[in-house]
């Protein structure tokens, strides 16, 4: 079905990351624009609720698609990049402010992250897992921009400790699953198997502390210059 992807394989920072780094580049400009320009907080209202709901339906479609058929290893909502996009759908269409703060914290560091170095292993454009792959992880960090600098919603310290405390439960209900399943959601049981910012970071089991360290700071540097600026 799709000859030309299946000699060729999805390589970081071949031709089609950098097409893609591009295409993120344009839409986070027009994330911030569209929100500064919207006329009035109904037509901010729509446009956000419209922009979650098409998250969410991009979403459950890609899930659905990707899980028939279903196995283990595959199939259940443990990634971190699930939670964040539903996370990331409820925030665009509720602005309530724990979901603002995990979309965030996570879309802004570790989705982002998976734009830098992205734990792909699939043929290249125009595969559907290609297509999967970025779609997700584009819109996400997309709506993060779009609900910080675009709308104006602001982190602080409550939304720090939130997006910690979610975020520690998230690895020990991960962990404890990965053990039991033989599964390796997250990369908490192991690293990835293509190249990534984890090679750099020590060997399983401490590049989980070394983690756990630089997110934490990062968080809350992250965090400071909006509290200061209020």
């Amino acid at each position: 079905m799709y000859p030309l992807a299946a000699r060729r394989e999805f390589s970081a920072y071949g031709l089609s990351h950098w097409l893609v780094l591009a295409v993120f580049a344009v839409g986070a400009v027009l994330a911030v624009h569209i929100g500064r320009t919207h006329r009035n907080a109904g037509a901010a209202r729509r446009f956000s609720q419209a922009f979650g709901a098409t998250t969410l339906a991009l979403y459950l479609a890609i899930y659905l698609f990707i899980s028939i058929p279903p196995t283990i290893d595959r199939s259940v909502p443990l990634r971190l990049t699930d939670l964040a996009t539903l996370v990331a759908a409820y925030a665009l269409w509720s602005h309530r402010r724990w979901a603002y703060a995990l979309t965030y914290y996570w879309c802004l560091t570790l989705s982002t992250q998976a734009l830098i170095s992205p734990a792909l292993q699939s043929p290249d454009f125009p595969h559907y897992e290609f297509l999967a792959f970025w779609a997700i992880h584009l819109t996400v960090v997309w709506a993060a921009i779009y609900l910080t600098w675009g709308i104006g919603m602001r982190p602080d310290w409550r939304s720090y400790r939130i997006t910690v405390v979610a975020t520690a439960v998230w690895v020990a209900i991960t962990y404890t699953f990965n053990s039991l399943a033989h599964t390796n959601y997250g990369f908490v049981n192991g690293k990835p198997s293509t190249p990534s910012l984890l090679d750099v970071l020590g060997p399983w089991p401490w590049y989980l502390a070394t983690v756990t360290v630089l997110l934490i700071t990062v968080w809350a540097l992250m965090t400071w210059p909006w509290t200061r600026a209020r």
